[in-house]
């Protein structure tokens, strides 16, 4: 029995069960679990905190009934249940983090019965609690995965279903039971298409060295053009800003900003005429890149980690690995269609393909576990080398 409530989403009854021809179309009970170190979303840097705040916002709209697992501060629009008082890193305690995330995991999976499905952003903490209870639970990977250290963890819970934000994001992994890839999708209204662009490149996200801020600042002093940075450094980043980022500073023409909040984004992306995003590492996804887009400002970035599937070369986007290469993509970015790069977005990237996706996903989850059947990879069709206009077609009428 499923029942209405007055704002149109819906309470189910504790003794439901989902009939085969039922699957598909009921409104479900979901857990979301977030991390604990940043607020839902956060009030300034923090990529997975605020993809599980679009995505639990539009999974309510759409008629679940969401509950989200996160700290006491946050602000998406959907019931909460505190995980602690407030996100840790603005608390000083996320040197502590893990010892956080246990009770509310415990709590979780002590009622785990509340909920048709519990979808984890906490990597692998939720692993062995998962195996405990018959609700099934989903797990995104939102961080990289190349750490050996940690490969066999993954492989003691290789049984359980994984979700990667991109293809490339898995490699380190193959042996994961891989159910699907979900990119990142934003709300389609959250930041507006700027169609002129201003006279400076940006470079958002983090100090660090994986991020490379050093490369973009000497790819803007080469090109001669200006840079504006806005970027956050964390702790154990702080040796690497002061002795290599810091002395750069100084360069003509570079602005260093700070962090900032999601009503500076717009403003700081839009009136750039190019985002940089020279990383270096294998970048799992790459947030920036489609706030970017939403703007209409193409990037420009080297081709690692998802650089690849995100960007559409000569469309959204240059890629070149090189220094010279690299300025001289600055050169040529004018030439990219600024509305060509927010229509990108809107058919790829927006929160409503995010959570039809990741709905898609429960419900095969829901009924694969009620046949006692184990999920297999290879659920979803993969479109990054369709074309726009393809792929336009199928934002809404997924495969």
């Amino acid at each position: 029995m499923v029942l209405a409530r007055r704002d149109g989403a819906f309470l189910h009854n504790p003794s439901y069960s989902f009939g085969s021809d039922s699957l598909g179309s009921t409104p479900l009970r979901i857990a979301q679990i977030a991390p604990l170190y940043e607020s839902v979303p956060p009030k300034l840097y923090g990529g997975t905190e605020r993809v599980v705040a679009y995505l639990a916002e539009e999974l309510e709209r759409r008629g679940h009934q969401v509950t989200l697992f996160a700290s006491g501060d946050s602000m998406a629009k959907v019931p909460l249940k505190a995980g602690c008082p407030s996100a840790l890193r603005l608390s000083g305690l996320d040197h502590i983090g893990p010892a956080f995330h246990l009770p509310m995991l415990s709590e979780i999976y002590e009622h785990a019965e509340r909920f048709d499905v519990i979808h984890s952003h906490v990597d692998y903490w939720s692993f062995p609690m998962a195996r405990l209870t018959l609700v099934p639970t989903l797990s995104t990977m939102h961080g990289r995965l190349d750490i050996e250290t940690l490969a066999p963890i993954y492989g003691h819970y290789r049984d359980l279903p994984v979700i990667s934000i991109s293809d490339t994001q898995r490699a380190p992994l193959p042996h994961m039971n891989w159910v699907s890839t979900v990119y990142h999708g934003l709300p389609r209204n959250l930041l507006r298409f700027n169609p002129r662009p201003g006279g400076y490149l940006a470079f958002l996200g983090r100090i660090s060295p994986e991020k490379r801020p050093d490369l973009a600042i000497e790819v803007a002093r080469r090109a001669g053009v200006p840079l504006k940075i806005a970027a956050k450094v964390d702790k154990l980043d702080c040796e690497y800003f002061e002795n290599i980022v810091r002395p750069l500073l100084s360069t003509p023409g570079v602005e260093f900003i700070g962090e900032i909040d999601d009503s500076q984004k717009e403003q700081f992306l839009g009136g750039a005429f190019a985002l940089l995003f020279p990383v270096d590492w294998p970048e799992p996804f790459g947030l920036v890149m489609i706030e970017s887009l939403a703007c209409g400002t193409p990037v420009i970035a080297r081709p690692c980690g998802s650089v690849p599937e995100v960007l559409l070369e000569g469309v959204t986007g240059l890629m070149a690995s090189g220094i010279s290469e690299l300025v001289d993509a600055v050169r040529r970015v004018g030439t990219l269609s600024r509305r060509g790069c927010r229509e990108e977005f809107e058919a790829r990237f927006t929160a409503e393909v995010m959570a039809a996706n990741y709905e898609r996903i429960y419900y095969k989850l829901i009924a694969g576990r009620r046949r006692g059947a184990r999920p297999q990879g290879g659920m979803e069709e993969r479109s990054t080398a369709k074309t726009v206009t393809t792929r336009k077609l199928e934002a809404h009428e997924l495969p």
